[in-house]
C-alpha cells in the first residue's frame, strides 16, 4: 500500500457521511466521537473538525493531519467501513501524540482494531496470587 491517502481512503460525500451518521456505532471520548459503519469495503475515513472546535484553521489542521496519519497506519489491520470522526473542543489543546493514542484507544474500545498484546515486565492481572485481607497485628501496647 502507498505511503499517501488515495480518494478510495476516504468518507466524502454530504450523502456517504449522512449515512454513517444515521446507521453507524458511536464510540465517545472527551477528544471526539468516532462513528463507525461496517460496510464490504476497505476502511476509509471521514473527519469532522468544525469551527465550534477551534476558530483557527492551522489548529483544525493539526488535529486533521494526526488523526490521518494514525488512520493511514492502522487501515490494514481495521475491520471494513466507514469511520467519521467527529473532533471536540478539548481535542485543539491535545498534543498531537495524544490525539493518536485516544484514536487507538477508541478504535479498539468499538471492536474495530484487535488490541495489542501486552508487552512489558508486569504479569497479567489473573497471574498475580490472590491477596488476604488480614488486619496487621497492633504493635504498640495497652
Amino acid at each position: 500500500m502507498s505511503a499517501g491517502f488515495p480518494r478510495a481512503a476516504r468518507v466524502r460525500t454530504r450523502a456517504e457521511y449522512a449515512g454513517v451518521f444515521e446507521q453507524a456505532r458511536r464510540t465517545s471520548d472527551p477528544l471526539f466521537s468516532l462513528h463507525w459503519l461496517r460496510t464490504e469495503t476497505p476502511a476509509r475515513l471521514g473527519l469532522a473538525v468544525s469551527r465550534k472546535v477551534d476558530t483557527r484553521a492551522v489548529v483544525r489542521n493539526r488535529i486533521k493531519r494526526a488523526l490521518r496519519e494514525q488512520f493511514r497506519q492502522l487501515r490494514p489491520q481495521l475491520a471494513q467501513g466507514d469511520y467519521v470522526v467527529v473532533a471536540r473542543a478539548a481535542a485543539a489543546q491535545a498534543l498531537p501524540a495524544q490525539l493518536r493514542e485516544t484514536f487507538v484507544r477508541t478504535l479498539i474500545r468499538a471492536g474495530a482494531l484487535p488490541a495489542a498484546a501486552a508487552s512489558g515486565t508486569m504479569p497479567p492481572v489473573a497471574a498475580l496470587p490472590p491477596s488476604t485481607d488480614k488486619k496487621k497485628p497492633d504493635n504498640h501496647a495497652g
